[in-house]
């Protein structure tokens, strides 16, 4: 058991992994997405590229269980390209004046709020919270509604058709974002709540963080009384000669004589002697 656990945790360590390196050029494709639409001014190419950036969202995720290459770093890297896409590419396409100013800083203010919550919640040691459905399915349909925007923008005939295509993949999607976000706010809650229960039973576990008091144990009697008192028979504290307890010292105080056993009473050796 313990060498499973070690072998699935070496696993997660991987960065050389099939879904990363997907992962890895979706990222590097955003530059050159910006070049084709800002630079070459190739709308259309532009759109196409923004289309299979954001159709191939769920590719790396689907190969990390596929092939069992799921990692760490995937888990964050693969969120995290998510975002980087929508935000150049709502930026972008609002630029190009492709898309109302209103629904892209919508969109971008919800990407903004949720990625400063991340980030909060990893300096306050809560665990990662994994990506919700409704978050993918709205990334995916925003994804796909933007580059839609892009390829409609213009005055051709054929446009006007796409333009509506895009509204009804960028409704829903804006939509399914919003409510991710706004369920991401008990899972961030849970989250900590487990991140700071983890910390402080980890800090309990730690040699010399804690003292374990053992409380005094209280000798009996017996166990107080010396080993010469016993031998006699005289109890413990009670001084001989009807001296009083707790009398102080010099008054009273007779010669404690130990106590007659068979055979050997005060008058026997009197008589004796």
């Amino acid at each position: 058991m313990a060498a499973t656990a070690s072998s699935q945790n070496s696993g997660l360590d991987r960065v050389v992994t099939v879904p990363n390196a997907v992962t890895f050029v979706r990222l590097a494709s955003v530059p050159l997405f910006e070049w084709l639409l800002l630079g070459a001014h190739r709308q259309t190419a532009a759109a196409v590229l923004l289309g299979v950036l954001g159709a191939t969202d769920w590719v790396d995720g689907f190969l990390a269980r596929r092939l069992h290459q799921v990692s760490t770093l995937g888990k964050v890297l693969d969120p995290t390209a998510d975002r980087i896409l929508v935000a150049a590419g709502v930026v972008s396409v609002i630029v190009a004046g492709a898309v109302p100013v209103w629904f892209g800083v919508a969109t971008l203010v919800r990407e903004a709020l949720v990625s400063l919550t991340v980030l909060v919640l990893a300096a306050l040691g809560a665990e990662r919270i994994d990506v919700l459905w409704l978050g993918k399915a709205g990334t995916f349909g925003l994804m796909f509604a933007y580059p839609t925007f892009l390829l409609a923008h213009g005055h051709a005939g054929w446009q006007s058709p796409i333009h509506v295509v895009a509204w009804v993949f960028a409704i829903p999607g804006f939509a399914l974002a919003w409510l991710a976000a706004a369920a991401y706010i008990p899972a961030a809650r849970g989250a900590l709540g487990r991140g700071r229960r983890a910390r402080a039973d980890e800090h309990r576990g730690t040699p010399g963080t804690a003292t374990e008091v053992v409380p005094a144990r209280v000798a009996t009697p017996d166990e107080a009384r010396p080993d010469a008192e016993l031998a006699h028979g005289e109890p413990f504290g009670e001084p001989s000669g009807g001296e009083p307890a707790g009398a102080p010292p010099g008054e009273g105080v007779q010669a404690r004589t130990p106590l007659a056993g068979p055979g050997d009473s005060r008058t026997d050796r009197m008589a004796a002697g």
